[in-house]
């Protein structure tokens, strides 16, 4: 539960500061679509976030999980951000054409590259969290008898 926890807050994290500094240093908006709100970018990346967390719940059901895994996490991230991006600029009466130029616009402007990056490092840290046999310090005293030698 706590890999899964860190795994889910560590992938938004990485993600909100990724896309943060993607937008910094190029100077530009990540989603630039005049009247189009900041509702698309915020409901993609809660989707994303939500998908993220439900399939690394199923990936750490699994008592030790491939690394492997966090491949598909990555990209089911992006996929379902750039979806959720889409669809609210549709929503939004943008209509599907400028949906899809704000769709084009994640994946060549390098926002989807950051969300893959981001849940890659997070699904990783994750899953290693998840696999490693690691146990909280114990001391001779804390055998639960109080007997003393």
């Amino acid at each position: 539960m706590l890999a899964w926890v860190i795994g889910t807050v560590l992938f938004f994290a990485l993600a909100i500061m990724g896309l943060g500094m993607l937008s910094l240093f190029t100077e530009q908006d990540i989603i630039s679509l005049p009247r189009l709100g900041q509702l698309p970018g915020i409901v993609g990346m809660a989707f994303a976030v939500l998908a993220f967390a439900m399939v690394l719940w199923l990936v750490l059901a699994d008592p030790r999980p491939s690394f492997v895994a966090s491949v598909f996490l990555a990209l089911i991230a992006a996929l379902v951000h750039v979806g959720g991006v889409w669809a609210v600029a549709v929503i939004e009466h943008a209509g599907a054409v400028k949906a899809t130029a704000v769709a084009g616009q994640l994946v060549l402007g390098g926002a989807s590259a950051v969300i893959v990056v981001a849940a890659l490092l997070a699904a990783w840290v994750a899953i290693a969290l998840r696999r490693t046999t690691a146990r909280a310090p114990h001391w001779p005293w804390e055998n639960g008898d109080d007997r003393r030698d």
